[in-house]
């Protein structure tokens, strides 16, 4: 074999060698793209949370579809403030007559499945500020007549342990209860329906 030849073929040899790893590496990008992304899987399926340990009168926030979302446990004096009269007619919507701010299976009052848990998406209805919750009664800074829930720091608004808004605040609406139901005494599932079922082996959509 002559000279030329051999160079000619180390030659060739090494430029299949390089556009193979070329096309190794830019493959790489488009493997890459095929697996979800941070956003996708960030997308907002249902959350299932162990309520088993939460005290009467405490709190939990959980992450759902990147929202806030409360979990609190009220007890017997919150329910209790919660029937009052007194309260019921600083309410602007104390029969949650706005249907959008939660599901139709929510009764109206105390805006939960089971009276002892109320769930709520923890944003404020008026431009989406974080509220904080104010358990204590009658504090300095809200006055004589504050009988506990949610105040809002960014613009004033007030909610009950209910989430229903007081009058004259910013806020429209009550809070968003999300959809959510019950896998057994101890287990709440949120982004689901109770009335979510099963058609030919795929979900309904329902909730």
């Amino acid at each position: 074999m002559s000279e030329i030849n051999i160079k000619r073929r180390y030659l060739v040899f090494g430029s299949a060698v390089i556009g193979a790893g070329g096309l190794l590496m830019s493959s790489i990008p488009f493997v890459e793209s095929l697996n979800p992304s941070a956003k996708a899987l960030s997308g907002g399926g249902p959350v299932q949370i162990d309520i088993s340990k939460i005290q009467s009168g405490q709190q939990i926030t959980v992450a759902w579809r990147q929202k806030p979302v409360w979990i609190l446990r009220r007890s017997a004096e919150m329910l209790k403030v919660l029937d009052s009269t007194g309260l019921k007619q600083k309410l602007r919507d104390p029969k949650s007559e706005v249907k959008t701010q939660q599901p139709d299976y929510i009764p109206a009052e105390y805006r939960s499945i089971k009276d002892e848990f109320f769930i709520a998406v923890g944003l404020c209805t008026h431009l989406g500020c974080i509220p904080t919750f104010r358990a204590d009664i009658a504090p300095d800074d809200l006055g004589e007549s504050w009988q506990g829930g949610y105040y809002c720091p960014c613009h004033g608004s007030k909610y009950d342990f209910a989430g229903r808004v007081f009058k004259g605040v910013p806020a429209p609406t009550n809070l968003l209860v999300p959809p959510y139901r019950y896998l057994s005494d101890s287990t709440l599932e949120i982004g689901v329906s109770p009335l979510k079922k099963i058609l030919n082996g795929s979900d309904s959509g329902l909730g």
